[in-house]
């Protein structure tokens, strides 16, 4: 499969509360599960998509949304940080619309991250 652009790269600072105007966007029997702030705003894994919503501009009211349901995606790797130089964790994921990086700071729990899309994956 060739690449359609550039890697797209997210990073997820930390874990966060599920925000409240989330489920205006959800369709019947979707559920957000986990969301992490981003340096900008933040991205949301639910049983059937990520959703990554980006703040742009100075004042960052205008905000752009990604979706990403997770049937696009065809294999995805996870790279577990160990080490005193190595602190970040990644999941790679290979989809339709490209190759979409995805980097953890510190202390974030990869292996929940990788259950979650394997369960979406492969568990129906």
């Amino acid at each position: 499969m060739a690449e359609t652009g550039p890697i797209l790269a997210w990073t997820l600072v930390s874990e966060c509360a599920i925000p409240s105007d989330i489920d205006q966007i959800l369709v019947n029997g979707e559920k957000a599960i986990a969301a992490y702030k981003t340096f900008r705003d933040s991205a949301i894994f639910t049983n059937k998509r990520l959703i990554v919503r980006d703040a742009q501009g100075l004042t960052g009211k205008k905000v752009e949304i990604y979706s990403l349901p997770y049937t696009n995606i065809y294999m995805w790797s996870s790279e577990n940080g160990h080490g005193i130089f190595n602190f970040n964790s990644e999941i790679e994921l290979w989809t339709k619309a490209g190759h979409i990086k995805i980097n953890l700071n510190k202390g974030l729990d990869i292996r929940r991250l990788d259950k979650l899309i394997s369960e979406a994956i492969l568990g129906s």
